[in-house]
């Protein structure tokens, strides 16, 4: 009996000291659990911020890109300098193609915010599409689409509408709104 004592006595100190360490483990890990969960919430603040001055700077290229298209568009001259169309332009046929121009970045700006999805984007187009001057302005744009690398949505969209366009041409039927295969359909 004596033995079973001291051994219980013994046994006491560690296993409070077992319990001592235990306790301070888990308030540790509670303590690094917040800490994480407050780096976890900052970073998803700055990723916010971060979206939200991507979104304010295409706006404003947006802003600027209207502004230079409206100055070419309403003076002669200064449109000469945007006349890098494939086939010569007549001073007419270019406001007309930096109009669609301005269509088109349009779009492009609305996708690129969020404000259209692919498949609307995609219907946008195809409405533009029925535009002679809109498919002239495609056509006269192709050399400059060509240099846009392969891995931009801005490339993707293009040859996503470059086919569509194509479809447009075959198909067979008044009825264009049905022509083409929207984005994610055949999913």
């Amino acid at each position: 009996m004596v033995t079973r004592k001291s051994v219980m006595r013994g046994l006491g100190p560690a296993l409070a000291a077992g319990l001592g360490l235990m306790t301070g483990a888990l308030a540790a890990l509670t303590a690094q659990r917040h800490e994480l969960d407050s780096l976890r919430m900052r970073l998803e603040s700055l990723e916010q911020v971060a979206l939200t001055q991507r979104h304010t700077n295409l706006a404003h290229q947006q802003r600027l890109h209207w502004e230079l298209l409206s100055k070419a568009i309403d003076s002669p001259d200064l449109a000469e300098v945007l006349d890098i169309f494939e086939v010569p332009a007549s001073p007419q046929k270019r406001k007309q193609y930096l109009f669609a121009n301005a269509l088109y970045t349009n779009a492009l700006f609305y996708y690129r915010i969020g404000n259209l999805s692919r498949e609307e984007f995609f219907g946008h187009l195809r409405g533009h599409l029925q535009n002679p001057v809109f498919r002239e302005y495609w056509y006269a744009t192709r050399g400059q689409r060509a240099t846009i690398p392969d891995d931009s949505d801005e490339a993707e969209l293009g040859h996503m509408i470059d086919d569509l366009l194509r479809q447009l041409e075959d198909a067979d039927i008044d009825e264009w709104w049905v022509v083409g295969e929207p984005p994610g359909s055949d999913e």
